[in-house]
């Protein structure tokens, strides 16, 4: 994303294109909702993780071999 946006800057045409202006607002908001969803990922998997450790329900994840899952966390990788 950070290379679109810095296209833009060496590009003022493009900057001020009205599709490309549409296209940064659309990826803010696909941002937005992504961080949301990992968001409520994440604090349900917190409910989980800690039920299964409360009597019974850890005999019980034990017994069909639930596992602890991990928070899922964004691979951000910059490839200036």
């Amino acid at each position: 994303m950070k290379k679109i946006f810095a296209v833009s800057e060496d590009y003022p045409d493009l900057k001020s294109n009205e599709n490309f202006l549409k296209l940064q607002k659309e990826i803010s908001r696909i941002e937005e909702n992504l961080a949301a969803a990992r968001e409520i990922y994440n604090s349900n998997l917190k409910i989980l993780n800690t039920t299964m450790q409360i009597f019974p329900y850890n005999i019980i994840a034990k017994r069909i071999n639930i596992p602890k899952y991990d928070y899922f966390e964004a691979n951000v990788t910059s490839k200036d």
